[in-house]
């Protein structure tokens, strides 16, 4: 455990008490072979915020997140959880600890209904062996119906009743992103990671995914940890935001802190010193 002084948090500018670091990334760098996606970045994640990651495509925003994720395990530098440092995990593993996700590439099971896709997301919590589980007594059937009630709950709060049903592959692109978060939300997580939530949506989707995040950071306390290329989106959701370009972190602040960073608008716009 690290020797650190009690960290009070802050409150926001609306009022939201920000509890002390949750996690912290120090000195992070990740290479692949002589590529390196990452180099030298350290910045936290406090309790009960939106911590979001910007950058132009190529920053390596994604790769941040598979570190903090556990796919992927830094070669230099420490990712400090909870105050303590953690050691090469798989990512079941870190789900484990608390840690759910979402994917920028949408990772559902097509074949299988809404609610089998949401209850994967509760594999972490289910305890009975294979037999038992098999047999679907005892334990196994007590622990399915706890099971299936948190996800019903998760279901009504995203307000997907009625495609419970309905087989993943016959949905549109915006039901299915919410389904994914529908999956993320049922491990209950302590930090939720979301990689570009809003891909690839209209406006109705993003205004609707929006108010889902929003409302997931409010009533259930979450953490979240945002991807998002929308820089309008990232600035109406985010209480800190951290700015990646070429690997490197070049910004890191409140939304009005990095929208009036030089080195962010050069990235983002291209301006030269000239």
């Amino acid at each position: 455990m690290l020797d650190t002084q009690p960290d009070e948090g802050y409150t926001t500018a609306d009022g939201r008490k920000i509890g002390g670091v949750a996690m912290e990334m120090k000195n992070i760098t990740l290479r692949f072979g002589g590529v390196v996606a990452i180099k030298d970045i350290s910045f936290d994640i406090r309790w009960g915020e939106v911590r979001a990651i910007i950058g132009p495509n190529g920053a390596g925003k994604s790769s941040m997140l598979n570190v903090i994720s556990g796919f992927y395990n830094p070669q230099e530098g420490e990712v400090i959880y909870k105050g303590y440092r953690r050691p090469r995990m798989r990512p079941y593993q870190v789900a484990r600890t608390g840690i759910a996700r979402t994917f920028q590439n949408i990772a559902l099971f097509e074949g299988m209904s809404v609610l089998d896709n949401i209850m994967t997301g509760r594999l972490n919590h289910m305890k009975a062996n294979i037999f038992q589980q098999a047999m679907w007594w005892g334990k196994a059937q007590k622990e399915e119906e706890e099971n299936r009630e948190k996800v019903e709950k998760v279901i009504d709060f995203l307000e997907i009743q009625h495609i419970r049903k309905t087989p993943v592959a016959r949905l549109p692109y915006g039901l299915k992103k919410r389904v994914e978060l529908a999956r993320a939300l049922a491990a209950e997580p302590s930090i939720l990671l979301l990689d570009e939530p809003m891909a690839g949506m209209n406006v109705e989707e993003k205004e609707d995914m929006c108010r889902f995040i929003l409302d997931v950071n409010d009533e259930f306390g979450t953490t979240i940890v945002l991807i998002e290329h929308d820089m309008g989106v990232v600035m109406d959701l985010s209480d800190r935001v951290v700015v990646m370009d070429y690997g490197k972190k070049i910004g890191d602040g409140t939304p009005d802190e990095v929208r009036n960073n030089e080195e962010v608008i050069k990235a983002y716009l291209g301006v030269t010193d000239d």
